[in-house]
Formats: structure tokens, sequence, C-alpha cells
């Protein structure tokens, strides 16, 4: 007989056991980490629009609405990444109610 060498079946079950329970504990995270980086994507695209907007005001001398900004290209977008809508009020841009 062969000296043969390779995995016992035994191993490889601890490997699949083993890489079964890091994914247990790692989906859960990846989940929780999704919804934080879209509540922060919507904030993030808030501050830009804001920005953009004293950008409009400065070069304009006028305060323009969120269609100025995306007409005029100050912007791609005015809505935030989770597609939640947002509004313009007296200078300030905020989630849409």
């Amino acid at each position: 007989m062969k000296n043969e060498k390779g995995f016992t079946l035994i191993e490889m079950m601890i490997v699949l056991l083993i890489i079964s329970v890091l994914m247990l504990i790692a989906i859960p995270s990846i989940t929780k980490n999704n919804e934080v980086s879209r509540k922060l994507g919507c904030e993030a695209t808030i501050d830009l629009l804001q920005g953009q907007v004293g950008a409009y005001e400065a070069e304009n001398n006028a305060t323009p609405t969120l269609q100025d900004l995306l007409d005029d290209d100050y912007v791609d977008t005015i809505t935030c990444p989770d597609g939640t809508g947002l509004v313009l009020t007296s200078g300030v841009v905020e989630k849409a109610p």
C-alpha cells in the first residue's frame, strides 16, 4: 500500500464546522453594518447638498431649489442612497416628511 497524503473525513468535517461557525458570527454583523451605512449615507448626502446650496448662493446671489442644483450640475442626485426624498426649505436641506 502506498503512503498517500490527504485529509481524512473527520478533518474535513472539522474545517467545515469551523467555517460554518464563523459565517454564523459574521452574517449578522454585516447586515447591522449595512443599516448603519445607509443612515450615514443619507446624512452625508444632506451635508453635500447643504454645501452645494451655499456654493450656488455664492455664485448666483439666489437661493436655489433642489431641481436648480440638479439642472445646473451642482449635484448628481437629490435623494438619499436608500431612496429617501429630500426637501430644501429656507436654504436648509432635510429629509422629506
